[in-house]
């Protein structure tokens, strides 16, 4: 799950001060959720699922079909 964090970052071209601005947090703490510091909380991996555009389950690692379910 933590890969697919740092490489949906990547792959929209954003760092990590950008993307925690974007969740109301710290880079520190966001890198923490990245290198698997710390565990991301529910309210915050929703987030990160509707701003990437993906589902839950693909950010957990659960499926490879990034498409989310509305």
């Amino acid at each position: 799950m933590y890969r697919r964090i740092r490489d949906l970052r990547e792959d929209n071209d954003l760092n990590q001060t950008q993307v925690a601005k974007i969740l109301g947090m710290s880079q520190t703490g966001y890198s923490k959720y990245e290198t698997g510091e710390n565990d991301i909380p529910t309210d915050i991996l929703i987030k990160l699922a509707r701003f990437y555009d993906v589902s839950v389950d693909y950010i957990l690692g659960e499926t490879n079909t990034k498409k989310r379910y509305q």
